[in-house]
């Protein structure tokens, strides 16, 4: 009987997978780009551990005791790249994180549906446009001579600043330029949560008198909860990742201090000195510790809750 049950569920599953072929081939496509694009280049992984001369190639060049991996720790420049990361990357956690978070439920509470339309639009936008076309825009508004920020500050009676300039303004105005970036787009996500909530629960709620902040905190919140916990693990993840797109292009050396993250050291190391062997070193160190906190972090909330990626 047990043989008999294994053969008919292979024999069902082979069935749906027959009745989905074209989903199957649709998906083909992505899959095979994802293993060109994301899995072979993984083999350029080997001269982290060598001492790589192009000229030998990869497998010909000589192995270096894990130099190179020594070498981060006792690096002034990748600690305090890493310090900066770090600090930046709590710092978006932080304050950039929930930001879509408290929009989507704002948006959700406007009873004007053009408005709602209009103000989603508005806000998706900049999601769209490059950090390069950004940075341009924000260097303007922000210029100490022709920026709009310094003109109200000069019209007060104030000394105009150079916030990009600046190692106590620049990231601040890092963090509100990521959140003005991308409010828009990462509340979608949240939307569609909000979206599929049963609207019997709010007419329950109705019925037993409860304004919108109680319907809110008691009903929407912990009906996307689910999703908040996911795209914060996923974020954890990148915890080593503060905007490489961003900083590289609004930063310069006078706020290398607290600027210079680990993926712009990368950047100078590998492709302005270089180094490929040492910077492809720094960039696994980033990754692994990445995937450290993804499974940390999913491992914790799956103890606190029955949330979790897996």
């Amino acid at each position: 009987m047990a043989e008999k049950t294994i053969k008919t569920n292979e024999l069902s599953t082979w069935g749906q997978m027959k009745r989905m072929k074209l989903l199957y081939f649709m998906l083909l496509l992505p899959m095979v780009m994802l293993f060109i694009f994301n899995y072979l280049p993984m083999y350029g992984i080997i001269i982290s551990f060598k001492n790589f001369s192009p000229g030998l190639g990869i497998w010909d060049s000589p192995w270096n005791d894990f130099e190179h991996f020594k070498r981060l720790f006792t690096d002034f420049m990748f600690l305090r790249a890493l310090k900066n990361t770090v600090f930046i990357s709590f710092l978006k956690i932080a304050i950039a994180f929930p930001a879509p978070i408290f929009f989507a439920l704002l948006l959700n509470e406007i009873r004007n549906e053009k408005f709602m339309k209009v103000s989603q639009s508005i806000s998706y936008l900049p999601h769209f446009m490059s950090w390069v076309i950004l940075a341009a825009m924000i260097i303007e508004v922000f210029s100490p001579q022709r920026g709009i920020i310094n003109y109200f500050i000069t019209m007060f009676g104030g000394d105009p600043v150079n916030f990009l300039s600046s190692k106590v303004f620049f990231i601040p105005v890092l963090i509100l330029t990521d959140i003005w970036k991308e409010i828009g787009y990462g509340a979608i996500i949240y939307l569609a949560s909000i979206a599929s909530i049963d609207p019997e629960l709010y007419e329950a709620a109705d019925m037993d008198g409860a304004g919108r902040f109680k319907k809110m905190f008691h009903i929407t919140i912990p009906s996307i909860m689910p999703m908040i916990i996911i795209l914060f693990i996923l974020r954890l993840g990148g915890i080593l990742n503060a905007g490489f797109d961003q900083i590289l292009n609004l930063y310069n050396p006078l706020v290398y201090e607290v600027a210079d993250i680990i993926d712009t050291y990368v950047y100078r190391a590998g492709l302005e000195q270089h180094q490929f062997d040492y910077a492809t070193a720094v960039g696994l160190f980033k990754n692994v510790v990445g995937v450290i906190f993804i499974l940390g972090a999913n491992a914790i909330i799956r103890r606190k809750s029955e949330h979790g990626i897996w």
